[in-house]
């Protein structure tokens, strides 16, 4: 199985003009825990899957609101010549299938 097939929304946004911030949430406790103890959203795994060195990554795990959140410097500033995505709003869609282990 695959991470959307677990979570309710997984989206990016911009941060900013320097950073991307990625959301990943979901509709129960059981899914949200079963991401949780896979690993399968780390930091390690994040730094990989977006080309980014692990310690510009942030990440945060909000139990409360079922929720994984990332955040990474954005590969290029918002606006300039060449920015493939001003809204940084297409950058999710490599975590939608990133594999999920059963634990």
């Amino acid at each position: 199985m695959v991470l959307s097939d677990y979570a309710r929304l997984i989206r990016s946004k911009n941060a900013g003009p320097f950073l991307l911030t990625f959301d990943v949430i979901f509709d129960n406790s059981d899914s949200f825990r079963k991401i949780q103890q896979s690993g399968a959203l780390s930091t390690k795994a994040f730094a990989s899957m977006y080309r980014c060195d692990e310690s510009q990554v942030k990440f945060y795990e909000c139990e409360n609101a079922l929720a994984f959140k990332f955040t990474i410097p954005r590969p290029t500033v918002q606006g300039v010549f060449g920015d493939p995505d001003l809204h940084g709003g297409q950058q999710y869609a490599p975590l939608m299938n990133l594999p999920v282990l059963d634990s």
